[in-house]
């Protein structure tokens, strides 16, 4: 079989990642213009992260969305797990077909229908909307990831590591924080993680049931794009850059070093 890269190949994989990281390069270039038109560079500078620091509007909403963002994914990963648990451990219970639809349907869903649902919702429960009906809508939105990604590590599960921990006298209860949870444990937090980064960049659902009390930091930057692009949002951008590529990079040498130990102990 010829694995040789052809110059069809390398061009493909060229412009396809061209096409994906070559506005985020621009991006994280256009935060250290000195100058204030943003398509306009005027040497190098740092003064828009000092800015961006300064403003005040930019920080209540960045404190806002990550408050937001753990306690909704927070919730959503409880919820999620207890969904999954369900789907995958009590067979065909009354109201199975619904109550998996119900579930999964935000996943489906455009996001301006769930958004507007929500609304609608709150308003007729009279409930103010603020930072309590964004959490609650982005919990809505994310516990249908959580529910897939830990559903499909139960699925794969060895249940015969639980019914050995019972038959050694351990209750249902203990079997499930001692043997179950420590095994799924990967795909809860990667449920959560999917969860968080949701929440952290809904702009159409938080829209819709954001008050005046609570701005989240797509809403705000959205405004401020709508008004004219400042250097402040480009400096916001690329920390925001920043911070995935060190949990991406961490996450990888962590995932490597685990691999390593794992074959280690094997031989």
């Amino acid at each position: 079989m010829n694995r040789r890269l052809s110059l069809f190949n390398v061009t493909s994989l060229v412009i396809g990642f061209a096409f994906l990281y070559l506005p985020i390069l621009l991006l994280v270039i256009y935060s250290f213009n000195a100058s204030r038109l943003v398509t306009v560079w005027g040497g190098f500078s740092t003064q828009w992260y000092g800015a961006l620091f300064r403003n005040q509007a930019l920080m209540e909403a960045a404190w806002v969305t990550l408050r937001i963002a753990l306690l909704s994914a927070t919730l959503a990963t409880v919820l999620g797990t207890l969904a999954a648990l369900a789907l995958t451990r009590y067979g065909r219970f009354p109201g199975r077909t619904l109550f998996t639809g119900m579930v999964y349907a935000p996943m489906v869903m455009p996001e301006v229908i769930t958004g507007l649902s929500l609304l609608l919702f709150f308003v007729a429960i009279d409930l103010d909307r603020g930072f309590w009906t964004i959490t609650l809508a982005h919990t809505t939105l994310t516990m249908c990831f959580v529910t897939v990604v830990v559903q499909s590590r139960l699925m794969t599960f060895d249940r015969s590591l639980e019914e050995a921990a019972m038959d050694l006298g351990a209750p249902p209860l203990r079997t499930f924080f001692s043997v179950t949870l420590p095994l799924i444990a990967p795909s809860i937090m990667a449920g959560f993680l999917l969860a968080f980064t949701l929440s952290m960049d809904d702009l159409v659902i938080a829209s819709f049931n954001a008050g005046p009390g609570a701005t989240t930091l797509p809403i705000k930057i959205y405004s401020q794009v709508r008004l004219g692009l400042s250097p402040e949002v480009n400096a916001a951008s690329t920390i925001l850059i920043g911070i995935v590529t060190l949990g991406v990079i961490s996450a990888t040498l962590l995932s490597k070093r685990s691999v390593l130990r794992s074959r280690r102990n094997a031989h």
